[in-house]
């Protein structure tokens, strides 16, 4: 028995431990079966990624290249509509890039897809072209779509089309002959005004005059060479450049003493275009210009001119533009747009002059009416247009670089903003902007013992039925006790004006009787401000303003 026993235990031992062993070996099996049964899951999985993501990419380049497409197709029907008007260069395009690597294969093919390049404008990725049928440009457009930005016609800039022309009372134009800068309030010496600073006259050429004396013009060629040409209108730059920084007593110009960087801009027909002129305005202000005046226009717009005027900002540049001579009630271009500085035209009474354009877009008013100012050969002439008022705004912004050292132009802009002269109805409106240029004031903004207050409008309301008449504070310091005397045919009426800070106004509402208006036929208002006992104005001239109101006319 003991025997048996012996016998037992080694074989109970063995077969547990075989049993142990077998069942190691089924669990070492079942894990590495599921091991690889889950990497084979994976690596199913990362097939079948891989295979559903060929035709994704394949989708998304697709994709793409119908977006690309469709754009195109959009940028040709833009491109037909502008190439149907009437003011634009026929035959031609501005086409601008996504890159400078597209810009860069575009002219390596232009030739070969029946593309001339007209101008570069490398900064931009912009080039112009002609091309004999708009099939060419067509083709290259569709068949490199994804290279494309924009494609835009090249319009004119120039004396253009007017719109509808905007209702507007007769009034009696009052010329400004030689004394444009006494309006402004221009006194004493300034043969140094402007002094170190360069305007920019992008125009018609500036010819050399005795009003510029000798080694203050300078010239830039950007293909239109830089005389001017013997054409009715060709004496306009010259006419421009004076305005700003003539030195002559019978051509005067705000800032005598400023350098002139002339650059032609217009071709023999006295045209100009977007392209020209966006190439001019980025020569200008690489050439050091920091004021540049624009006094052409037109009612036409491309990207490629945003991207200039950004350009100049951007280098603190500031660009003074005529708002446009077609009694409109929009700017022309690039006036038009808020970061250019906008000038329309008032006349020697302070009127805005008929021919005005107008728009919410207008910064400012100055001269525009009957201006003495150069011409060619010498020769002096009365000139007439927004074109002689934004050089006058231009010379302005030299003069006050100069007096301040250290200010920039865009510093110098704002300020003649803020001291300009309230026109029309108390505030900003469009046909004044922000007022009217007032270089006197602004010149002695910090002379705390300077007083100057002014009748700056008699304007009829038509809302109201009301004849306001606004009085402003350009002085130095507050001014109290202040009387307006208002006469309406004969009848005199006093009001008494509040105390009032440095550039507040007051309006003073009379109603208008419009049955009596309409039985006198006119009424004649002359208002006259009062100063309290003791004060002296620098100005006494604009303490008076008479102004007709006559009935509107039957329909």
């Amino acid at each position: 028995m003991r025997e048996k026993l012996s016998y037992l235990v080694p074989l109970a031992v063995g077969i547990l431990l075989a049993l142990l062993l077998l069942w190691r070996l089924v669990v070492v099996e079942r894990d590495s079966l599921a091991a690889l049964a889950k990497r084979d899951k994976a690596a199913a999985q990362a097939a079948s990624s891989v295979a559903a993501a060929v035709p994704a990419a394949r989708s998304i380049a697709e994709l793409a290249a119908l977006r690309a497409e469709s754009a195109a197709q959009s940028l040709l029907a833009q491109l037909e509509r502008q190439l149907a008007r009437r003011d634009v260069r026929k035959n031609e395009s501005v086409l601008t890039f996504k890159d400078a690597d597209a810009y860069r294969k575009f002219l390596a093919r232009a030739r070969q897809s029946g593309l001339n390049v007209l101008g570069q404008l490398d900064a931009f990725n912009t080039v112009r072209v002609g091309f004999d049928s708009l099939a060419a440009l067509q083709g290259d457009l569709l068949q490199n779509a994804a290279d494309y930005q924009d494609a835009t016609a090249n319009f004119t800039i120039q004396i253009p089309h007017a719109p509808p022309a905007e209702e507007r009372a007769a009034v009696n134009q009052v010329p400004f002959g030689n004394r444009m800068l006494n309006f402004l309030g221009v006194a004493g010496d300034t043969s140094q005004w402007g002094q170190g600073v360069t305007v920019a006259v992008l125009d018609s050429g500036v010819m050399p005059d005795s009003t510029f004396g000798q080694g203050r013009i300078r010239y830039l060629d950007i293909g239109l060479g830089t005389a001017a040409g013997n054409g009715t209108e060709d004496g306009h730059g010259t006419a421009v450049a004076a305005l700003a920084a003539g030195a002559a007593p019978d051509a005067p110009g705000v800032a005598p003493a400023a350098n002139i960087l002339s650059i032609r801009v217009t071709g023999t027909d006295g045209t100009s275009d977007i392209f020209t002129l966006s190439q001019a305005i980025v020569a200008a202000v690489d050439a050091g210009a920091r004021i540049v005046n624009i006094s052409l226009g037109g009612y036409g717009t491309t990207n490629m001119l945003n991207q200039a005027i950004g350009y100049a900002s951007a280098q603190g540049a500031v660009i003074v533009a005529s708002a446009g001579n077609d009694q409109a009630a929009q700017l022309t271009w690039p006036a038009a747009d808020p970061r250019v500085v906008s000038v329309g035209a008032v006349d020697a009474a302070e009127q805005q002059v008929y021919f005005s354009n107008s728009g919410p877009q207008l910064q400012m008013t100055a001269p525009g009416y009957g201006v003495q100012t150069a011409w060619l050969d010498g020769q002096r002439v009365v000139f007439d247009g927004t074109s002689a008022s934004a050089p006058i705004v231009a010379g302005a912004i030299a003069a006050m670089m100069s007096r301040n050292p250290g200010m920039t132009a865009t510093q110098a802009w704002q300020t003649l903003q803020q001291y300009a002269s309230d026109g029309g109805p108390p505030g900003p409106d469009p046909a004044y902007g922000n007022g009217i240029l007032n270089v006197g004031w602004a010149m002695n903004r910090t002379d705390p013992a300077r007083v100057d207050t002014a009748v700056s409008s008699n304007y009829y309301d038509p809302t109201t039925g009301e004849m306001q008449f606004v009085v402003q504070n350009r002085s130095g310091h507050a001014v109290s006790g202040l009387q307006l005397n208002v006469d309406a045919n004969g009848a005199n009426t006093p009001y008494s004006v509040p105390s009032l800070d440095v550039g507040a106004t007051y309006v003073v509402k009379v109603p208008v009787d419009q049955a009596s208006l309409e039985a006198a036929g006119q009424v004649v208002y002359r208002a006259q401000l009062v100063n309290p006992p003791g004060v002296t104005d620098a100005v006494p001239a604009n303490n008076r303003k008479t102004s007709v109101l006559t009935p509107p006319p039957k329909k």
